[in-house]
């Protein structure tokens, strides 16, 4: 691996090169973050047409100076896939002669960044880069080596969870950053899997937040009864409506009657035994298989024999992200199987319809 006859090693520079790439890649998340916050999306959008870089540096009312960094920084992003860049020929004020310059486009992936896109990841996006959630990583090797249940505790002195239920600006981003993942996956759930609730009088949504899921459930099934179910410093103060309320409690200890219970990405932020405890609930909560009693969990599938893909990929960091803000994991079929039939449930359906995540109903 080293040198050889004084030339350098292929299989040398490319390791470099790939440690590099890791060591790097978090300028690619600031650096999304950074034009989320100056608004370029919307700057851009807004403008209606490719947007030129001087154009684009007016509307953020910097200093000329700043042309090339927005240059740079949008260089990157156009690298991975947020803009489109596309080359205007100019012509100067007084002048005919035409000049080429760089003018930008939103790609697909930039529309999810507008803040008046109601499906937007905006707050998902600013709440995951929060210095509060990116701060443990820091510590990973210090909670390795102590008793600490995850790297968060290590570095706030308390748990995920107790610090939500204390801090009500962490209450309330986490809270916006879950509604905002909600408003798309059920956008979809409710487009392409409309079977899933017909039929159904009833769901208690656990976990509910503010009620994102509950209240779209209602507007697509005015006659299914939904229960948002929260702990109280969630759900207290929040008003329901025809068909829908809000219930405050605790999953490990009980959860309202009704025939569907509903865990959208709930599960992932326990251990196995958390898990069994809040599927033992859900059993109690709803009617046999023959009554039409079921749970639907929105949830990862992680298929780790599938060789390397970026769905896996995500997952995988995903799981490395329960790992360190709370005591749970991402879960194979298997995994998900286990917990099912050791809880006495007798089947289980997945339906892979939601990119990173599935569909998963189970009866009891």
């Amino acid at each position: 691996m080293a040198l050889e006859n004084g030339e350098l090693s292929k299989e040398l520079l490319d390791s470099q090169a790939h440690i590099w790439n890791h060591i790097f890649s978090f300028i690619n998340s600031m650096s999304l973050k950074c034009v989320v916050e100056l608004q370029i999306p919307d700057i851009i959008y807004r403008h209606g047409s490719p947007m030129l870089l001087s154009e684009l540096v007016e509307a953020l009312g910097l200093k000329r100076e700043r042309t090339h960094s927005v240059y740079r920084l949008m260089r990157v992003l156009v690298h991975s896939g947020f803009f489109v860049k596309q080359s205007l020929l100019t012509t100067s004020r007084g002048k005919d002669d035409e000049t080429e310059e760089e003018g930008y486009l939103l790609a697909p992936a930039s529309r999810l960044l507008l803040k008046d896109e109601p499906l937007n990841v905006r707050s998902f996006l600013l709440a995951m880069l929060d210095p509060m959630l990116l701060d443990p990583w820091q510590h990973m090797s210090k909670w390795f080596q102590s008793d600490d249940l995850t790297p968060f505790g290590t570095t706030h002195g308390r748990m995920f969870w107790d610090m939500a239920s204390h801090e009500p600006k962490f209450n309330q981003f986490f809270n916006e950053a879950m509604a905002s993942d909600a408003r798309l996956v059920t956008s979809v759930i409710l487009k392409h899997c409309r079977g899933v609730f017909e039929g159904l009088d009833s769901i208690v949504d656990v976990g509910g937040g503010t009620g994102t899921v509950a209240k779209a459930i209602v507007a697509s099934f005015p006659d299914i009864r939904s229960i948002c179910f929260d702990l109280p410093h969630v759900v207290n103060g929040l008003v329901g409506g025809k068909n829908l309320s809000y219930v405050a409690g605790d999953m490990f200890q009980a959860i309202p009657n009704a025939q569907t219970v509903l865990l959208k990405w709930i599960l992932h932020d326990w251990t196995d035994e958390e898990c069994t405890k809040i599927l033992k609930q859900c059993k109690k909560a709803i009617p046999s298989k023959k009554m039409g009693g079921k749970l639907i969990i929105i949830d990862m599938v992680v298929k780790v024999h599938e060789g390397e893909n970026k769905v896996l990929e995500t997952q995988l960091l995903f799981d490395m992200l329960m790992l360190t803000l709370v005591t749970g994991r991402e879960r194979s079929e298997d995994d998900w199987a286990k917990l099912f039939f050791d809880v006495g449930y007798s089947d289980y359906k997945i339906t892979p319809i939601l990119g990173l995540r599935s569909l998963i109903e189970v009866y009891p």
